[in-house]
Formats: C-alpha cells, sequence, structure tokens
C-alpha cells in the first residue's frame, strides 16, 4: 500500500497525542479505575482501531485492509497474553494499586518504541534478504513450541530473567514513595521500587517484541501496517487490564490458541520463503512452487482458533476454578499488604471480591473445593485475612461479613 509521508506523519501524531491525552486525564493522578471506566475507553480504543481499518479498506483495498485486521486481531491476542506478565510483575513487586495504571502506560510506551524498532528492522532485512522470512518462521514455531509446554515452577512467581537482573543491577528502597522513582531516605537520594518495576516491564517487552514483530511480518510485509496494527492493539491496553484482570486466569486454553496461531503464521512464512527462494541449498536457489496461504484463510483461523479457545476457557470448570484460586490468593495477599493501597474503598472491594471467590471454589463442587484445601499458602493466607478483618471489626474499621465466611472449608 502506497502511503505518502503525510499520512505518514498524521498518523504518528494521531498515536503520540492518544497516548498523551491517556496520560494527562487518567494516569497522572494517581486513582483505581472502575469497571465502567475501563469498559468504555476499552471499547473506545477498540472503536478506533475497527474505524481506522475500515479505512485502510476504503483507501487501500480488500488486501491491505484484511490483512491490518488480520495483524491487530494476532497482536491483540499476544498483548492480552502479554497481561499476565505484567500482573506477574506487579503482583510480585507489590505495586500499589492506585499506580499500576503508570505502569502500565510506561510498559505500552516502551513497547511501542521497542516494536518500532524491530519493526524497521525486519522490514529492512526483508527487503535485502528473503532468507529472513526462513528465520522468521522458525522463531514463530519455538515459540509454538515453548507455548505448549507445561508451566514451571517460576510460572507464578514473576521471577524471571530480566527481574532477576533488574535486582542484582539496582538496589532500592524497601517502600514505595508514590509513583516517584527516587526518594529521600536519611537525607540520601535512593531509588524506589517503581524504578524496578518500570525496568522489569522494559525488559519484558523487548522479550514480547521478538515474537510479535515476526508473527505479524508473517501476515503482511507492508510497514505501515504494521506499525499501526501493532500500534493500536497496545492503545488501550491498559484499560484492558483493569477490565479482564480478573478473568486472566481463567483463559487456560489461550495460550494453546496462540500456539496454534504462531504456529500457523510460522508455516505461512517459510511456505512464503520457499516461494520467494534465493538460499542456494534450497532448489539451487530457485524459488519452489508451493501453495501460499491467502490472507483471507489467515483472517479466518485466526478468528476461529482465538473464538474457540477462549470460549472453552470460559465454560471450563478447570478454569474457573483456577482462576478462583488464583484470584484469591492474589487478593488475599492485597488485603494483606497494608502498602498495597490508601483507599478504604478499595479495601472493601477486595474483600467482596476474596468472599465472591471463595463462593465460586465451593459452587464448583468438593473437586475443587479439595484443590483449593490442599493450597497450603493459600489456606494460610485466607486464615491472616479473616483474622485481619475479625480484628478491623472489633476496632470499628470495618462492617462484620455476617453469615458469610472467608475460608472455603468453613
Amino acid at each position: 500500500m502506497d502511503v505518502s509521508p503525510l499520512i505518514w506523519t498524521l498518523t504518528i501524531v494521531f498515536i503520540v497525542a492518544l497516548l498523551l491525552f491517556d496520560f494527562f486525564f487518567h494516569v497522572r493522578k494517581a486513582h483505581v479505575p472502575t469497571l465502567r471506566e475501563a469498559a468504555i475507553w476499552s471499547a473506545l480504543y477498540v472503536g478506533i482501531a475497527v474505524l481506522f481499518g475500515i479505512g485502510v479498506l476504503i483507501f487501500g483495498g480488500t488486501g491491505p485492509g484484511g490483512e491490518y485486521f488480520a495483524g491487530y486481531i494476532t497482536e491483540k491476542a499476544l498483548s492480552v497474553d502479554n497481561l499476565f506478565v505484567f500482573l506477574i510483575i506487579m503482583s510480585s513487586f507489590r505495586v500499589p494499586r492506585e499506580d499500576q495504571q503508570k505502569v502500565l502506560l510506561f510498559g505500552i510506551v516502551f513497547a511501542l518504541i521497542a516494536r518500532t524498532g524491530f519493526i524497521f528492522l525486519g522490514a529492512a532485512l526483508i527487503n535485502s534478504f528473503a532468507w529472513v522470512f526462513y528465520i522468521f518462521g522458525l522463531i514463530l514455531l519455538i515459540t509454538a513450541g515453548n507455548m505448549l509446554k507445561p508451566d514451571g515452577e517460576d510460572a507464578h512467581t514473576g521471577d524471571n530473567i530480566m527481574i532477576r537482573l533488574a535486582r542484582k543491577v539496582l538496589h532500592t528502597t524497601d517502600h514505595y514513595d508514590g509513583d516517584k522513582l527516587f526518594t529521600m531516605v536519611n537525607g540520601k537520594r535512593a531509588m524506589t521500587p517503581m524504578l524496578l518495576v518500570m525496568v522489569a516491564i522494559g525488559g519484558t517487552d523487548i522479550l514480547f517484541a521478538l515474537d510479535s514483530i515476526p508473527a505479524i511480518f508473517g501476515l503482511t510485509q507492508d510497514t505501515f501496517i504494521v506499525f499501526t496494527a501493532t500500534a493500536f492493539s497496545l492503545l488501550g491496553l491498559r484499560q484492558l487490564f483493569f477490565l479482564i484482570e480478573g478473568l486472566l486466569d481463567r483463559l487456560i486454553y489461550l495460550s494453546y490458541g496462540l500456539a496454534a496461531i504462531l504456529a500457523f503464521i510460522g508455516i505461512k512464512l517459510i511456505l512464503h520463503a520457499l516461494h520467494e527462494n534465493n538460499v542456494w541449498f534450497i532448489n539451487d536457489g530457485q524459488p519452489v512452487e508451493v501453495v501460499e496461504i491467502s490472507t483471507g484463510l489467515s483472517l479466518s483461523v485466526i478468528l476461529g482458533v482465538l473464538v474457540v479457545t477462549v470460549v472453552a476457557s470460559l465454560f471450563s470448570p478447570a478454569g474457573k476454578a483456577q482462576n478462583a484460586i488464583a484470584n484469591a490468593r492474589r487478593h488475599a495477599t492485597s488485603y494483606l499488604d497494608s502498602e498495597y493501597t490508601a483507599d478504604p474503598a478499595e479495601r472493601e472491594r477486595i474483600l467482596r471480591l476474596l468472599l465472591a471467590e471463595r463462593d465460586q471454589i465451593v459452587a464448583l463442587g468438593p473437586k475443587y473445593k479439595q484443590k483449593a484445601r490442599e493450597e497450603a499458602d493459600l489456606m494460610e493466607l485466607l486464615e491472616r485475612a479473616r483474622d485481619s478483618h475479625r480484628a478491623a471489626v472489633e476496632r470499628g474499621e470495618a462492617e462484620p461479613l455476617g453469615p458469610s465466611k472467608i475460608l472455603p472449608h468453613d
């Protein structure tokens, strides 16, 4: 698609303006967004992305338009998977609820910068070396295989290589000072854990880009479409986090769906590489006659796989149990953390969510209730949360729970 420098400039200015608007009108003042606020702004950003895609369809044609929507949907799905890691990082570093928006916005901006760099690098390599398609295809196939591996012991600890490296290099204070990166301790300037969080988020953004950029280049080689589909998939990610945060652990089959999509795109890339082949040891450096996968088929496969995996996850009893147990663990930890929030209403919200999750575990039946009871750390957290609430009631700082209790075996 032929795009003039003026259109490039206007598009970049529009994206930057959206980020600035998000910062000055939503993130600058620390607060906990309501579910309604998150839903409205998530829908607005998706609407902007869809309208932009319709514009590509009108002015660029069905080919570029289909490539844009295939790229946008793929990148959006991958960004949802990235939210799992963001959630783990913020839980690991005990980021105060009111400041999580700023961390997420930083992650989005850094991801956009990192991926833009990879996009132009990838475009330059593709234009100069056709064999790069083989490399991108292999990267996606390896990534798909890694997604199918069972979670390791560190899957829910947030103790990945970037965080371990950041902890060793940066020495910070034990406590936050709002959203400040630096604070004063005993008259000396010191780094807060917020800086460590930013480094961890930024590092994982670079790792994410290594998967997402080859994926979208497998759907289109148009640099403008790659850039805009990636950018619009990241915009609104902050609001989406607060909208679906409580459902993330329920999407137990999403990784399988993403693995299938990445493997499909990887195969598509390798077929395209064979079609454009100039590698001397493959068919004597001549193109190989193979069937290439159309954009329409790619879009249909991506949508179909995502719909099946998301619906299967939402209706799975195992997914419901895993989600309730994981959320109960997080909410009990947050409720016991005196630095998690200074808002009494937020603490009340956490407690109510904790009770709802307890009821979900009980409603799923003896099998999953027993599964929760076997989680020793979870039981200890719930007991401490119950005792903390009882103490708050005795001090007159909280309302009694009535007949409801926190522990699932009460």
